[in-house]
């Protein structure tokens, strides 16, 4: 939802009626994730995607007879029998889509969630998309960390367990349908709820303010990171060189990255790239970030010549050969990268491949299901 969210709560913010159809599970290779949505807006237009184009026209039909008859829906869309042309995915993929109807009316809590999301507040909303009583479905609770749950699904019990897991998924900053009994028992069958858990963007951190660091803020923006580039060169490390990074900070990097990590704004989802290969930068830096209890990754630039320097600067730090071993270096994924774009690019593909277990073999090398 959050890539059609402007025209969604633009529309809702006019007393509009829209249609929103929203991926709440897929199977196989299905082409978008848990959570994308796609309007189908009053003025007879469509916004945003749920399957790359496969799906799309059944959806937007689907959208239209759900804002006249305001009942939600449920819809698998999977390879036609007849002919995998038509009303299908022509990938092999499966996916479940949730049609419901969007008003101020139905949905009266989007600007508070609209507000919170635009903030970076983390805040999740659960939606009943299955139910045996269909008073029950379409119900909605809208959930913060460390507060109650606000309105009802219909029962405590119920509000209890969505509340606890959405927590959870907050947490990872993951989409997920969740399974419940009728009244929202965790072992039982019935009910379904599918969660989007909007966490704050994650963070990739930037050491060093050369010009491949202003390549890979870039392309950090673009992956939806919120960049911090940070170096201790006042004259480098300035906004004009760095017009995509979010923060520009003069500090020591080792400095910087602990004082992060004591106020708790470094977490499993953060990223840290270290493009200084010069050891004074280097090597307390990674003696911090080395030592974090949980990042997704860390990488440093150099030749191999400076990189096995670094090895043995780092063991003589005291690291231990099980923390070395998460250190990604040289960085990047072997693309023949010259330029600092297109080193850049080599970076963002290797922090790509490690969050969803790809290869960064070419695919036309490989066999099998192309999604991990």
């Amino acid at each position: 939802m959050r890539e059609v969210l402007p025209e969604l709560l633009a529309w809702w913010e006019q007393g509009e009626t829209v249609g929103v159809g929203t991926v709440v599970a897929t199977f196989q290779s299905a082409p978008r994730p848990p959570g994308a949505s796609m309007l189908v807006g009053p003025d007879e237009t469509a916004v945003g995607s749920v399957s790359g184009g496969c799906v799309e026209g059944a959806v937007y039909e689907l959208g239209q007879s759900v804002v006249e008859s305001g009942q939600p829906v449920l819809q698998r869309y999977g390879i036609s029998d007849d002919d995998a042309f038509a009303v299908g995915l022509t990938c092999g993929g499966i996916l479940d889509v949730y049609v419901e109807k969007v008003s101020r009316e139905t949905f009266p809590e989007l600007a508070e969630v609209a507000a919170d999301i635009e903030a970076g507040r983390p805040v999740a909303l659960a939606t009943v998309i299955e139910h045996p009583d269909p008073a029950i479905l379409g119900r909605r609770i809208v959930v913060h960390p460390d507060e109650p749950a606000r309105a009802s699904l219909g029962s405590s019990r119920m509000d209890d367990a969505v509340h606890d897991d959405a927590i959870g998924l907050l947490a990872s900053g993951t989409n997920a349908t969740l399974t419940y009994g009728p009244d929202g028992e965790r072992r039982g069958e019935g009910m379904r709820v599918f969660v989007w858990a909007f966490a704050p963007k994650p963070r990739m951190l930037v050491f060093g303010a050369i010009d491949f660091a202003a390549a890979v803020a870039r392309v950090g923006a673009f992956l939806g990171y919120h960049v911090t580039v940070c170096d201790a060169r006042p004259v480098f490390a300035t906004r004009s060189r760095f017009p995509d990074a979010d923060e520009v900070v003069v500090d020591w990097p080792h400095r910087y990255l602990q004082a992060e990590q004591d106020a708790g704004r470094i977490d499993q989802r953060t990223v840290i790239t270290v493009l200084t290969h010069d050891p004074k930068f280097d090597v307390p830096l990674l003696e911090v970030a080395l030592r974090l209890p949980e990042v997704a990754y860390v990488g440093a630039m150099g030749s191999r010549r400076t990189h096995d320097d670094r090895l043995e600067r780092l063991r003589e730090a005291g690291l231990t050969e099980k923390e070395i071993a998460r250190l990604s270096s040289p960085i990047g994924l072997d693309l023949g990268a010259r330029t600092p774009e297109e080193t850049a690019i080599s970076i963002a593909a290797e922090i790509v491949a490690l969050q969803w277990g790809g290869t960064g073999d070419r695919l036309i090398e490989r066999d099998g299901r192309i999604h991990h």
